[in-house]
């Protein structure tokens, strides 16, 4: 994965694009954000145009030359594609076959299938968590809507009971794993190792999962106590099936990739010589690129071809796994467009600058400002790459593990309050066919909850890394 290191980031910041002080700097960053926001918000233009055009704002507001804000939106979104585009498609295409192959389904009933009455909410979250590690949220709120649906009903449990845990795990996966969008954009952007980020990530997505899944979930199914309704259950594509890939293989090739980049990651910290021949290898074993490309390839043998898949349905699958994902590149390319903007314009410097003076940790900055645009914008995605790119100098000094945790606190703002802004939010409210004061009381305090309980575990692991 191509990183932007912190020498590029320090030179950007030492040569911006303007030379205005710090409160014209401050103005242009406000009159930019408050431009994307009223866009997406009030106009509902397409993030991808409302990116493009914030930052014309920005750089307008600045004191910039028009064609030197082109040329940084432009250098910010080609290298944002070339680092995160192929690794976000390769994700798309290793999810398209997990479902249409039925191995999603096969995970998802297996586990049911052991599972008691009791340890039901718990086997939604292990499910989602699964699930959730290669597939897009929406995706996945897609395969595992279904299954909730029909165990909720099956059991006579809350739809609550059941549902919170399964969306829990799969926001949670959304904010804070890679290969997921938002956090490979704040791992380009602040420079991070994405093995250490990866390892982090599970580590604070274990107890934030737990608290806001099965646990939260009794609460919510007090306060909004509803059953399925009977018009929302679909059909699963697996059914049409004859047979699908089994459980063993299916988790173990889901798993593969993360097992590669982890295995880097460990390898990098016990041997630590970038010239020895075993890190060398890891080096590229470890890297995203091979590591979901490799797992791509092998889910067309253990799961495409176990399905009974000829080659040209896989390569029909791997086709239509490509056009949803076009909207999703646009947005994270023209977000990095924008951070490219901040970065150039001097804005990371003068926050910089401006920070040095704050007792608040730079972590709960980081997150703070990602909550702001947020609550503003409604997308999650919009929210990590801004909040990247403004926080993107303060890693200068950090550590491997604290540069790690930046992009967690990142992501776990990123999640703060879904509410009416959000197509998450209407998603999840459609499907589960609550009111707005429902949805507002279940999946909003859960995604709140997720973004609370994310950033308390980031600071504490900061405490001892």
């Amino acid at each position: 994965m191509t990183h932007l290191s912190v020498e590029m980031l320090a030179a950007d910041a030492a040569e911006p694009i303007t030379t205005a002080g710090h409160a014209q700097l401050g103005i242009a960053v406000l009159a930019g954000i408050a431009a994307i926001v009223l866009l997406i918000t009030k106009f509902k233009l397409h993030a991808f145009l409302a990116l493009i055009i914030g930052s014309l704002v920005l750089g307008a507001a600045a004191g910039a030359p028009l064609d030197k804000t082109i040329t940084s939106f432009s250098a910010g979104l080609g290298t944002t594609v070339a680092g995160t585009g192929v690794l976000i498609a390769l994700g798309a295409v290793l999810g398209r076959l997990l479902a249409d192959s039925g191995g999603a389904d096969q995970i998802v009933d297996t586990i049911l299938a052991k599972a008691s009455r009791k340890a039901m909410p718990w086997a939604m979250v292990l499910i989602a968590g699964i699930v959730g590690l290669p597939i897009f949220f929406e995706v996945g709120i897609v395969l595992l809507i279904p299954v909730v649906l029909l165990v909720a009903k099956r059991g006579n449990f809350s739809l609550m009971r059941i549902g919170i845990p399964a969306l829990a795990g799969l926001s949670v996966m959304h904010g804070l794993i890679p290969p997921h969008p938002g956090p490979l954009v704040a791992i380009d952007a602040v420079g991070a190792n994405l093995g250490v980020t990866l390892a982090l990530g599970v580590v604070v997505a274990i107890p934030t999962m737990i608290i806001a899944g099965p646990v939260f979930s009794r609460y919510a199914a007090r306060w909004v106590d509803i059953q399925p309704p009977e018009n929302l259950v679909p059909e699963r594509t697996s059914d049409d099936l004859e047979k699908r890939p089994g459980f063993g293989i299916t988790v173990a090739t889901v798993l593969l990739p993360v097992v590669m980049m982890l295995a880097k990651a460990l390898v990098d910290i016990v041997v630590d010589n970038p010239e020895h021949p075993v890190q060398r290898v890891f080096d590229v074993v470890g890297s995203p690129l091979i590591a979901l490309l490799t797992a791509v390839l092998v889910a067309m043998f253990t799961l495409g071809r176990a399905a009974g898949f000829t080659r040209g349905r896989i390569a029909a699958t791997v086709e239509k796994s490509l056009g949803p994902i076009a909207g999703v590149l646009l947005i994270v390319g023209a977000g990095g467009g924008f951070k490219q903007t901040l970065v150039d314009a001097g804005v990371g410097q003068m926050i910089l600058d401006i920070s040095k003076g704050w007792n608040i940790s730079t972590l709960l900055l980081a997150w703070l400002i990602a909550v702001t645009i947020r609550l503003a914008t409604g997308s999650a995605t919009v929210a990590t790459i801004s909040a990247a790119g403004l926080v993107a100098p303060l890693a200068a000094e950090m550590s491997t593990p604290h540069a790690a945790l930046l992009v967690l606190a990142i992501g776990s703002g990123s999640l703060f309050f879904s509410h009416v802004n959000d197509a998450g939010f209407w998603l999840v409210k459609e499907y589960f066919g609550m009111n707005v004061g429902q949805t507002l009381k279940t999946w909003s305090v859960m995604e709140t909850l997720i973004s609370v309980v994310g950033i308390v575990c980031v600071l504490l692991l900061s405490l001892v890394l």
